[in-house]
């Protein structure tokens, strides 16, 4: 069984101390590629680091919307040269949060589409944070033409409904270790609406612990813990977690690395 672990965050430094055991054990279980995505000028360059010595590491730059208003004023040109000199990374993690006290969701929106604009330009697949905040991402989605390079929803938290409307704007589904709880139905229902076409799995380690052996986990996550995820997909659709791994690993090469299905 090969796994695609589509969104982590190999550069934390919540990783750092485990960091070769970390990369062992997914190995063991099978996680053979990952998407490792950026948050902010800050870990660029730690993130490229990491994915030109890890065989299977995609890197994605970009500012997530936390860190919309410490980015600098040559924050567009250093992202343009950096994904100009990596022609395999993605754009991410990118988006909009509307979950947090202490933000503007005008900067975030202009931002936003600002970097949706250079993945256009460059066509580049983009991995997408959104929370709270589904009205403003159609819209700023509507803002321009489709992202021919694709995009994913990574940790999706939208609902079932929506999916079908976010499907015709050409997304990717990713789902993390919160459709382990039992209490999340409508994580659940999302997971059986996904187009199996359009569906990922991912760890987004070292955060959001999935549930492992009935108890909800404590600690960084980390991409082994991507089976967990990949179980609890299988049993949502009925499907062997065989399937699913073979699955979401081609969706996700198609996504990530512009992989043609065979």
């Amino acid at each position: 069984m090969k796994l695609f672990d589509a969104h982590c965050h190999l550069q934390d430094e919540r990783l750092k101390p485990d960091f070769d055991q970390v990369l062992c054990r997914a190995k063991d279980v099978g996680v053979v590629e990952m998407a490792c995505c950026g948050s902010s000028e800050a870990d660029w360059l730690h993130t490229l680091e990491i994915s030109r010595r890890i065989p299977g590491c995609v890197p994605a730059f970009g500012i997530h919307p936390w860190y919309a208003a410490s980015r600098s004023a040559g924050w567009k040109k250093e992202l343009v040269d950096l994904l100009n000199a990596v022609p395999s990374a993605g754009v991410g993690e990118i988006g909009l949060d509307h979950a947090i006290k202490s933000r503007n969701d005008d900067d975030q929106m202009s931002l936003f589409i600002e970097q949706l604009d250079i993945a256009r330009r460059l066509h580049r697949p983009v991995s997408m944070h959104c929370r709270r905040a589904w009205e403003a991402l159609m819209s700023a989605l509507n803002t321009g033409p489709e992202l021919a390079a694709g995009f994913v929803v990574h940790s999706y938290s939208g609902s079932a409904e929506l999916v079908e409307q976010l499907s015709r704007a050409g997304a990717y589904f990713s789902f993390s270790g919160t459709i382990t709880r039992s209490g999340n139905t409508r994580g659940h229902r999302s997971v059986q609406a996904a187009p199996i076409d359009r569906l990922l799995i991912e760890t987004d380690a070292p955060d959001l612990m999935p549930v492992i052996d009935g108890v909800s986990a404590t600690g960084p996550n980390e991409p082994a813990n991507l089976m967990f995820v990949l179980n609890a997909v299988a049993e949502l659709r009925n499907m062997t977690p065989d399937e699913i791994a073979e699955i979401t690993r081609r969706n996700a090469r198609r996504l990530f690395m512009g992989e043609a299905d065979v």
